[in-house]
């Protein structure tokens, strides 16, 4: 999109930074993906300042989101059941007003992204329902079948393009956060054309998760904690920062990059898992769609450490192919396999951060003037395990509350006091990345245990080329996370656990 002019300001050319001041600072946003576009749109009518790394957002997390939005819409569901079900994934470790605000304004959350332009799947004039797992009734709804992330995002960045409250600045990176009086006062943005100092007085964080960090991941290379690193750095309190949600089934490819995912719901359509020797992995169970993903994820970790291949079995859903999955179907296509006459090979993959910064209700955080919302923050709504299609909604309902408590607010930075401009510190190189990813990985995977979880973290201090690198800083607060809590809970489990429990 093309900037508009900017505000009224005072500009300096010293040292190439120029300075934009604008009385009274608009909100700054960081993040284009689902909880960013929602709050900025709901910020309306104050002027919103929006930063994307990307000219679209087309590479985020959001859009590579096959799962929909859960909401009780159908006669026989209920917003009590949805939370049950919420609270049941997240072993009980949910913040329970929170789940109840997001079970509560699920249904108001669909259809305020209808009127935003999203087209949902629909059976005549009704929603088409599907059960994601862990759900005990139908309320996910899509769009273009398995590709709702991408048409959720299209929709509200037609919106926002069409919002003159909101300037989309991309591409453009936020490199530090100026703090004046543990208050923030401004920030450091690098854009295509130059790096810029704006005042600020209220800045959101709606950068997404950390999975990137790992070797095995579904999220693009963007997702790898700047924010949650950058908030940190500002002194921001963390909270659950050991939990990672895994996907049980993405597509295995031998390259180091964002792995396609296999959605869930082709296990619940009648998808087997099995490894090498056509054996089940959960032969106790007698559909796989029974047991809670975190377990499937940990069979399918374990099952590759045993060195075998684990592979997903969907050739018998001829009639549901095309119909129900053809964005997994061209993905499955596009690496060589035909899903209709052949086994798919499958990887458990870091997906989603339930941890991130320490929020309140309201999406504050320990920092005045700091927000969080969607995946970089953590108000306790996931609890220990995130339930699959509460993520998207998430974005939204936080996102719609963030944004209508900003909307009328008009703050100057504090005037008087001690400048502290906080950035990340030094980040590793690109040579670098696949070695902490993979350290990252095999410690802080769906199985863990204390000696690995203390021997990475001693060595994430020893390695010259990674030692004092943010992303090393960061994994060493996620590490020293999942060793203090040596007994298994959610997404968490430790097979040095005598009590644990493997199909939590």
């Amino acid at each position: 999109m093309q900037r508009p002019a900017p505000s009224p300001a005072r500009r300096s050319g010293a040292r190439g930074v120029r300075l934009i001041q604008a009385a009274p600072p608009p909100l700054v946003i960081v993040g284009s993906g689902i909880a960013g576009l929602v709050t900025a749109l709901s910020a309306a009518p104050r002027p919103v300042r929006l930063i994307s790394p990307l000219p679209v957002a087309t590479t985020c997390a959001t859009a590579l989101a096959q799962g929909g939005i859960a909401a009780a819409l159908s006669n026989d569901d209920t917003a009590a059941a949805h939370a049950r079900d919420t609270l049941v994934a997240g072993a009980y470790h949910n913040d329970y007003d929170a789940v109840r605000y997001l079970v509560d304004h699920a249904a108001i959350a669909v259809r305020w992204l209808q009127a935003q332009g999203v087209g949902f799947d629909l059976d005549g004039t009704r929603f088409l329902l599907g059960r994601d797992g862990g759900h005990r009734r139908e309320r996910t709804v899509h769009a273009g079948g398995d590709a709702s992330g991408a048409a959720l995002l299209l929709a509200l960045m037609r919106a926002a393009e069409q919002a003159s409250h909101i300037e989309w600045v991309a591409p453009a990176r936020l490199d530090a956060i100026r703090l004046r009086n543990g208050h923030v006062a401004g920030v450091r943005v690098a854009t295509s054309e130059a790096v810029e100092e704006w005042d600020c007085a209220e800045l959101v964080l709606a950068t997404g998760g950390c999975a990137a960090l790992f070797a095995a991941s579904t999220n693009p290379r963007s997702a790898d904690g700047n924010g949650l690193a950058l908030a940190m750095a500002c002194g921001a309190a963390s909270r659950d920062i050991e939990f990672v949600q895994f996907h049980p089934t993405a597509l295995a490819t031998p390259a180091q990059s964002t792995l396609p995912m296999i959605t869930d719901a082709l296990r619940s359509a009648g998808a087997r898992l099995i490894d090498d020797a056509d054996r089940p992995l959960m032969p106790g169970a007698t559909h796989d769609a029974q047991v809670s993903p975190a377990k499937i994820a940990r069979e399918v970790w374990l099952c590759r450490e045993r060195g075998s291949q684990a592979w997903l079995d969907a050739t018998g859903l001829h009639e549901h192919w095309l119909l129900h999955f053809p964005n997994v179907y061209a993905l499955c296509r596009a690496h060589g396999v035909d899903p209709l006459h052949e086994r798919i090979p499958v990887t458990s993959a870091a997906h989603f951060h339930i941890g991130g910064i320490a929020v309140d209700a309201e999406s504050r955080s320990s920092v005045h003037g700091l927000y969080a919302v969607g995946e970089v923050a953590c108000n306790g709504v996931h609890g220990a395990n995130r339930l699959a299609s509460n993520s998207l909604l998430e974005g939204v309902v936080f996102g719609r509350r963030l944004g209508h408590s900003l909307a009328d607010i008009r703050l100057h930075p504090p005037g008087r006091g001690t400048d502290r401009w906080v950035d990340r510190g030094a980040s590793a190189d690109a040579e670098s990345m696949p070695q902490l990813r993979e350290m990252a990985w095999r410690a802080l995977g769906p199985v863990r245990d204390g000696a690995t979880l203390a021997g990475t973290d001693h060595a994430l201090a020893q390695e010259r080329h990674l030692a004092g690198t943010w992303q090393a800083g960061l994994l060493r607060c996620m590490l020293r996370a999942a060793r203090a809590r040596t007994q298994s809970l959610g997404s968490h489990f430790r097979r040095d656990d005598g009590h644990a429990a493997w199909l939590n």
